[in-house]
């Protein structure tokens, strides 16, 4: 695109639309990275300093989502930096007592 050519106000409305979508196209990809997950869905990321935070997103907002950990932190992130947190298996039958075995009736 040849912009040579335009006028001083030309140019200042271009930049006015160029800005516009750029907002509009950084709006729909938040978007769009939000609906990966939610709310009351177990999430992680890495905060600053690689600290692994782990927490329960409990609200989107226009350009992050709340994540509340288990002490109560209320973390505003962009989703872009979000995983699903792993469920946590436990294997019930580890304190299970077989009482048909011999010497425990």
């Amino acid at each position: 695109m040849n912009i040579d050519h335009l006028t001083y106000h030309e140019l200042l409305d271009l930049n006015r639309k160029i800005v516009e979508r750029l907002k509009l196209m950084d709006h729909i990809r938040a978007h769009s990275e939000m609906m990966q997950f939610s709310v009351g869905e177990k999430v992680k990321f890495s905060a600053r300093g690689g600290q692994q935070i782990e927490g329960m997103l409990m609200k989107y907002n226009k350009k992050t989502v709340t994540v509340v950990t288990e002490e109560g932190e209320h973390w505003n992130v962009s989703p872009h930096v979000l995983t699903k947190a792993m469920k946590k298996t436990v294997d019930i039958t580890d304190n299970v007592i077989d009482l048909t075995e011999k010497g425990h009736a």
